[in-house]
């Protein structure tokens, strides 16, 4: 496995009203766009489905996200998938590649994607990924 590191920017956050609220749980679509920087130069679109409750911070959201640019100086394209939810003080967020979503110089990729959000607000990634040869 090789790894990708690097700070990433988030923009355009657009919540729409939810599309079923009720008794204190409330669906709805976000979209958002990044920009990653580091060992990966890229951008991509988020499209999210979120689930809010009365109750903080319990919540979840499922999504994925085209990530197209360069990487490690492989240029194309791929997309993840994301799955997280928080509650009882606890956090769990899974970000993977989907297999053979791979374009250009990175058809092929596999792996997983760690996200870390600092006290100040910024965001960090860091990707575990292999290419074939």
């Amino acid at each position: 496995m090789t790894f990708a590191k690097g700070p990433f920017d988030t923009a355009d956050w657009n919540a729409r009203p939810a599309f079923d609220d009720r008794d204190g749980v409330a669906l709805s679509r976000v979209t958002l766009s990044k920009t990653f920087h580091g060992d990966l130069t890229a951008t991509s679109v988020v499209h999210m489905l979120m689930v809010t409750t009365e109750v903080e911070p319990s919540r979840g959201y499922v999504a994925v996200e085209r990530v197209a640019g360069t990487l490690h100086g492989r240029t194309g394209s791929f997309v993840v998938q994301h799955h997280a939810v928080s509650g009882d003080g606890q956090q769990a967020l899974r970000v993977t590649v989907v297999p053979d979503s791979g374009t250009g110089g990175l058809r092929g990729i596999r792996g997983e994607m760690d996200v870390a959000v600092a006290p100040d607000g910024s965001h960090s990634y860091v990707l575990d990924y292999r290419l074939p040869e």
